[in-house]
């Protein structure tokens, strides 16, 4: 008997990216599968348009925005309640090849595996990668991207084992979720499938990459890391994610080269902006460039407090939602 597939589909307020995504989904050639459209409280009209343009999907909705792994919970709820076997987590800002389930299931013929990622490319440059995943680089105190922005070509045709694959397509076995859980909704953006990929390492799992897997992936400019916004949970969500991956020293170690030398290198930094940002207005100069800068610096050091006050999920995101 084939193997059932839950597509897992977050929209929030992206109907016309979720409508391509949903278009290429439809024409999956694997039948044993169910696409789980998880509305996360969009307010631009989303619930009616699906309802109307795909009335055969499952609309789930959650009245609210629980973020990218609150949202994702969801639909890893149902599906687990109702027996699937594997969970095709997909972002909706992407297309996908047709044959992508078959390749995911090929893949998974190692019974060791738990978790495999996509081949993601650029939507804008269709040859080129995103990025596959990562390894974790102690000096660095940060992941190297595997794939970034590189060619397609002959090295990345082989399956990779890495220690997180990238969250905009990614299929897991059913095993990996009952044995180690679901994604931390804590983390809300960022940091949680390596968190998940993690833990499934750690329960004895492998985490690869599927090359035939392949996915076209549209680069979103609202959540690059250099935006205040994404910058706010990037540094909140590294912590919290050292905190549950790595034992007490290790911890401390981590903690005090990333908050002994980078927290008081930004609030110097934010305040020396501030008075040359006062500087430039007195004199009637352009601001806007400063005032970015200003607004990043903030965020990395609200994200750094709100892990120490424990302020998770949204926390104070929304005070940087506007920033450019």
């Amino acid at each position: 008997m084939k193997p059932r597939v839950a597509i897992i589909v977050l929209n929030w307020n992206g109907k016309e990216d979720t409508k391509k995504c949903l278009d290429s989904l439809e024409k999956i050639t694997f039948p044993n599968k169910e696409i789980l459209l998880i509305d996360n409280g969009s307010t631009d009209g989303s619930q009616e348009f699906f309802r109307m343009e795909f009335p055969d999907i499952r609309l789930i909705e959650t009245k609210c925005n629980l973020g990218y792994a609150g949202g994702n919970n969801v639909g890893l709820e149902i599906g687990l309640k109702e027996e699937f076997d594997f969970f095709f987590v997909l972002n909706n800002d992407t297309v996908v090849d047709p044959k992508i389930v078959k390749a995911f299931l090929a893949g998974f013929s190692d019974k060791g595996i738990g978790i495999l990622g996509g081949k993601i490319y650029r939507m804008d440059d269709p040859k080129r990668l995103d990025h596959l995943g990562g390894r974790w680089n102690r000096k660095k105190i940060d992941f190297d991207y595997v794939g970034y922005r590189e060619m397609d070509g002959e090295e990345w045709t082989s399956p990779l084992e890495l220690d997180y694959v990238t969250g905009a397509a990614m299929m897991i076995r059913r095993e990996v979720l009952e044995k180690v859980g679901l994604f931390d909704p804590r983390f809300f953006l960022f940091w949680e499938e390596s968190d998940l990929c993690f833990r499934a390492r750690r329960a004895g799992f492998l985490v690869k990459t599927c090359p035939e897997a392949k996915v076209w992936h549209k680069i979103s400019a609202s959540f690059t890391g250099g935006k205040p916004h994404a910058a706010y949970f990037l540094w909140r969500n590294r912590l919290l994610w050292i905190e549950r991956n790595f034992s007490l020293p290790l911890r401390f170690y981590y903690f005090f080269r990333l908050l002994g030398g980078r927290f008081p290198q930004f609030f110097l930094l934010k305040y020396m902006r501030k008075i040359q940002f006062l500087f430039q207005k007195a004199r009637g100069k352009d601001t806007e460039r400063n005032q970015i800068r200003i607004a990043q610096l903030d965020a990395k050091l609200s994200g750094m407090q709100d892990y120490f006050l424990r302020r998770f999920r949204a926390g104070r995101s929304k005070n940087f939602m506007n920033c450019h």
